[in-house]
């Protein structure tokens, strides 16, 4: 049975909580309610804040939440571990958003993707192009082959090449001793050099003047994203052609592209709606549920059901980023 929202009934249910997942409204933000229950979780003390952080550049969020003396978790930072797998909260909500990526291309095309041929003529397949392979770019791929286009990727990672041929799409790169190299231990990008960056630019430049649809993904953990599509390449594509930037949030991937908006350079709709994954919601909370879900497992005695952190797990120790009022984690301490 539901019952109506009761704040007194609030308070007791928080009151004998060991963990409370307070999720809010997307649009609306955190409201006074909200705020009232917020207040109310940090004077029990001892509190556990686990989300999505954002943490780089966040300082000084990151130095209220270790003066509130909580201990707070950034489930992005999730190690890419067998174990963490079922908690990795960038490949659950980039599968979605990869896949989002290709549904609003297909909207703001508006011509088919497949190639039809009937007695009045024939359509040819879109051309989409993918820049970014990753967990989006090759949801993005698997989704555009499976409406019949044409397909193309690109990636400063020389591993993911079989991914991309393996799902039907041709791959473009810059095959030379930097290209080879580009990969981080956990399977990340590398920030490129200058002289590759233009390297690859040229190469692509060609490419997108072909294309009907552009899908980037590429981001950098910690970093701007890379500007892969400069505004003289958006107005050497046909008009009607689409781009849709992934990482407009981080600054782009594509010149001109504008956070939260469809922006239209002559004819050119470049798409920069965030949080992409957000507009597939029922199956972004669904999985980031079962995320959290099994984060919070490892920190629950299985035996008396009571909440014990152990703070020297892997997981903890990868994720924690405030602990007894200091910012903990090495890659976000303050400077001296």
């Amino acid at each position: 049975m539901i019952e109506k929202f009761s704040i007194a009934k609030t308070l007791q249910a928080i009151e004998a909580a060991n963990v409370v997942i307070l999720v809010c409204d997307a649009h609306e933000g955190i409201s006074e309610q909200d705020q009232h229950l917020l207040g109310f979780i940090h004077d029990r003390g001892r509190a556990l804040v686990i989300a999505i952080m954002d943490p780089y550049g966040n300082d000084a969020a990151l130095k209220a939440m270790a003066d509130a003396g909580v201990a707070a978790f950034a489930m992005e930072l999730m190690p890419r571990i067998t174990r963490a797998q079922v908690m990795d909260v960038l490949s659950s909500q980039a599968n979605l958003a990869g896949y989002r990526a290709v549904i609003e291309a297909a909207e703001a095309f508006g011509r088919a993707f497949p190639m039809m041929m009937t007695a009045a003529g024939t359509i040819p397949a879109a051309k989409v192009f993918v820049m970014g392979v990753g967990v989006a770019g090759l949801q993005a791929i698997a989704t555009a082959r499976r409406l019949g286009a044409v397909v193309t990727a690109t990636d400063v990672r020389p591993a993911v090449k079989e991914q991309v041929e393996s799902l039907g799409a041709k791959f473009l790169a810059v095959e030379d001793d930097e290209f080879k190299q580009a990969e981080t231990a956990g399977g990340y990008a590398k920030e490129m050099s200058k002289e590759f960056q233009a390297k690859q630019a040229a190469l692509t430049a060609e490419h997108i003047k072909k294309q009907d649809i552009i899908i980037t993904t590429a981001l950098i953990p910690g970093r701007p994203a890379p500007r892969l599509v400069t505004a003289e390449m958006v107005k050497s594509m046909k008009p009607g052609s689409v781009l849709v930037d992934l990482a407009v949030e981080r600054g782009g991937n594509v010149e001109g592209a504008k956070a939260g908006e469809v922006a239209d350079v002559g004819g050119i709709k470049i798409v920069g709606f965030t949080n992409a994954a957000g507009r597939v919601a029922a199956s972004a909370s669904s999985l980031y549920a079962r995320n959290l879900y099994s984060f919070i497992e490892t920190l629950v005695d299985k035996s008396t059901k009571a909440l014990a952190v152990k703070w020297d797990d892997e997981l903890v120790k990868a994720t924690l980023l405030t602990k007894d009022g200091a910012v903990i984690h090495p890659n976000f301490q303050p400077k001296a």
